[in-house]
């Protein structure tokens, strides 16, 4: 089977009526996957970034299954000022390594960081094709070095393409420029690794020139080949567009028949949220917000990035609120241990990472902390797993009910393992297993195969 295949999973109906979510991706196995993770940076505004073992597990206490590691562009090519260098593709070798140890899959992202200088102008007129050459060199790079390695598993292009002072309209710089770029790209990289996956953005439009909120341009013309994964971004700061904006990124990608996968988002917070509970920059106003996105994200079944898992050494000062911030962690480090808690247990919530069957609808109930998975077993596709984060969202203990007749729970007083409360015949209590290190539910097999299943995760201990 072709290294972890992602396949766009088309709207089908079971015999009982229930529909797959739209966006599912699949591993090497088949079985259904929802990613989550994180962008890692390998530098910030201070200088080089440094990752361990450590922040790993942190990771993946956070619910992590998936990396996407920022290129530098000057560290990878031949731009002005830029060069290939060895110690950098080492690091890059050894954040790879870290992901997959901690079973984490790695998405490769290319900025436009690290050359004299970069001129989108000038990158789009591509005068003697030296533009585009030396841009898919630099990914060439990254593709030989990566290429037989499974946990390597796609490619996000181009990040944020830019039209600043070009004399065209988005929707020709997208058609005339930015799709043919895309498919020279792609049909680039899969003479070195046809099974990897083609991530791939919108413009980012100029400030002042949003569509309903929305800084993306619209892709409204067919890149026409296989392989490839939507991964727009979206830092929306008003409630009231989130659902519109990820209907409109539904309606591209129906186009462009490629799943989505949420390449970055949640707007970024501001030094004054962090001593601030209320007002419109305050941390319930944050709450609320991003848990009306990640609500948005599970109803649409699609994965997500958040930007960034970093500490705070510095922060930006472009947006009205004053300094600012994409960093989840406030200790002024490289890597940090201080959660912005108001949006880190939103990042963290519970969720199914990799189910042996077909998933048809998840979504976590914040104010009741209850997980809801729907879905069609298939066993011949291995274990599954749950990621249920119990150290912040259950240390009054959980408890798991199966179609409401096998009911397992966790007594975090105890910390002895799963107890059985209520079982039946076709039901094996040996098979579900709570693994306190990574916080997540592992289900070796299912009772039945072929059949509609109904968990639910809720807290407490459902001793009846």
């Amino acid at each position: 089977m072709k290294n972890f295949l992602f396949n766009l999973l088309f709207l089908t109906f079971t015999i009982t009526s229930f529909s797959q979510i739209k966006h599912g991706l699949r591993d090497d196995q088949g079985r259904h996957i929802i990613p989550r993770g994180f962008v890692i940076n390998t530098n910030d505004h201070k200088g080089e970034v440094f990752f361990n073992s450590d922040d790993y597990a942190r990771q993946v206490r956070m619910g992590a299954n998936y990396q996407v590691i920022r290129l530098e562009l000057g560290r990878v090519s031949e731009f002005p000022g830029g060069q290939v260098e060895q110690k950098y593709l080492q690091k890059l070798d050894e954040l790879v390594a870290l992901g997959k140890n901690h079973d984490i899959k790695t998405v490769f992202k290319m900025t436009v960081y690290g050359v004299d200088k970069f001129v989108w102008q000038e990158f789009w007129n591509n005068k003697e094709d030296k533009q585009y050459t030396t841009y898919i060199n630099a990914w060439k790079v990254i593709w030989e070095r990566f290429a037989e390695e499974p946990y390597v598993v796609g490619y996000d292009v181009v990040n944020e393409p830019r039209k600043l002072e070009m004399d065209i309209s988005y929707k020709d710089l997208t058609d005339k420029y930015l799709v043919p770029l895309y498919q020279r790209i792609i049909d680039e990289s899969q003479k070195i690794n046809p099974d990897k996956k083609i991530l791939f953005q919108s413009i980012f439009m100029n400030k002042g020139e949003k569509i309903d909120n929305n800084q993306y341009a619209e892709i409204t013309s067919a890149i026409n080949r296989k392989n490839i994964v939507f991964a727009p971004h979206i830092y929306q700061n008003n409630i009231n567009y989130i659902q519109k904006n990820m209907d409109r990124f539904d309606k591209e990608s129906d186009m462009l028949k490629a799943p989505i996968l949420i390449g970055e988002w949640g707007f970024p917070t501001f030094a004054k949220t962090d001593t601030t509970i209320v007002g419109k920059l305050g941390q319930l106003e944050y709450r609320k917000l991003y848990i009306k996105t990640a609500e948005v994200f599970d109803k649409m079944g699609v994965g997500s990035i958040k930007a960034w898992f970093l500490g705070n050494r510095t922060m930006q000062n472009f947006l009205p609120g004053g300094p600012s911030t994409w960093s989840i962690f406030s200790d002024k480090t490289d890597a940090g241990t201080v959660e912005r808690k108001y949006i880190t247990d939103v990042i963290s919530r519970p969720f199914p990472q990799a189910i042996a069957g077909n998933i048809q609808s998840f979504l976590f109930n914040f104010a009741k902390r209850e997980l809801n998975v729907h879905f069609k077993s298939d066993n011949n596709k291995g274990a599954s797993k749950i990621f249920i984060g119990a150290n912040r969202h259950y240390p009054d203990g959980f408890s798991i009910i199966v179609n409401d007749d096998f009911v397992m729970y966790y007594n975090p007083l105890k910390n002895v393992g799963l107890e059985v409360c209520k079982t039946t015949k076709d039901s094996n209590p040996a098979d579900f297993i709570w693994d306190t290190k990574t916080q997540k539910l592992i289900v070796l097999k299912w009772g039945k195969d072929n059949t509609n299943y109904k968990i639910k995760i809720v807290p407490g201990l459902r001793n009846f």
